[in-house]
């Protein structure tokens, strides 16, 4: 038996407080604590999420991978969506859409070797095995099929699986795949990197800072060097699974006009203009995100 603390959000930013804990579960599993998001502290288990009169549990469990215990979360019920994340980045980034999508769909929310939960020196990141690495750890949670959200570098690599495992992906959302960055060079790359925090709304400051710190200079480096070298002009005309292209106006990392050429190349995909943000449009216009991802999930029913 174990306490599970009861975090209660307490505005539109997506701060959370801890309360003083009301229930004691049961829960499986490893009594080691751990860090669901900065600042909130807790057992691994079952939490429990308010927000006005909706609850939702995000459950944590733990799996082997290629020889390494991988702990992942499971939200909600219903059809499964599995949420992948970019470069220096984590699961935390989905936190503003969990409430929306987890009420009908059950959402897969999983680190990448080198990054958040499994970050530091001890998984590395490698680009060109995280879609093998993936669709392992698809096989030993049990998944057949499902809907894949990916972000930047994980936008890459759902469009990757999409191309060369069809039978693997419901319909495939990509937020600013990060399939042609605009540089030559590391230096070139992260360059906009820096400058897209300006668009950057205050609440997503500190999980940016914690996803830094936890994944390491050498492993945001290592990964840019390899999304240098990718092309994708071939698996771009191998998809066939429903689509939708997401991007923010002010996306300096993954610019635009490479969202207009991904349109005009897969002439089956859809394609959503977000005003107002960034990199991480799906964090600064969630309420629009959300809206449309619900409706282009729906139809492809």
């Amino acid at each position: 038996m174990c306490e599970i603390h009861r975090l209660t959000e307490r505005d539109d930013d997506g701060r959370l407080e801890v309360q003083t804990p009301k229930q004691t579960l049961s829960i499986i599993g490893r009594e080691t604590p751990g860090f669901v998001e900065p600042g909130v502290f807790c057992y691994p288990g079952l939490i429990t999420f308010m927000k006005s009169k909706n609850t939702y549990q995000i459950e944590l469990k733990s799996i082997e991978v290629e020889g390494r215990q991988i702990q992942y979360k499971i939200v909600g019920e219903g059809e499964p969506i599995i949420l992948v994340h970019g470069l220096s980045a984590s699961s935390l980034w989905w936190k503003r859409n969990i409430p929306a999508l987890s009420p009908q769909y059950r959402l897969y929310l999983v680190d990448l070797p080198g990054f958040g939960s499994l970050g530091y020196a001890r998984h590395r990141f490698v680009l060109k095995h995280a879609a093998t690495w993936l669709l392992k750890w698809m096989e030993g949670v049990g998944l057949q099929q499902a809907h894949f959200i990916g972000h930047s570098m994980g936008g890459y690599i759902c469009l990757w699986i999409a191309a060369h495992h069809p039978e693997k992906v419901s319909s495939l959302v990509l937020v600013s795949p990060a399939i042609s960055p605009n540089a030559h060079s590391v230096v070139e790359y992260l360059v906009p990197l820096v400058t897209s925090v300006r668009y950057l709304t205050p609440a997503f400051f500190p999980i940016l800072a914690y996803d830094a710190l936890r994944a390491g200079p050498l492993a945001i480096i290592r990964a840019a060097s390899e999304l240098l070298t990718v092309d994708v002009r071939e698996e771009l005309h191998m998809l066939i699974a429903p689509i939708l292209l997401v991007w923010g106006e002010h996306d300096t990392l993954v610019p635009l006009s490479i969202g207009y050429h991904m349109r005009d190349e897969m002439r089956h995909a859809r394609f959503l203009l977000l005003k107002r943000a960034g990199h991480v449009s799906m964090f600064d216009q969630y309420q629009q995100f959300n809206a449309a991802v619900l409706e282009f999930l729906h139809s492809c029913r």
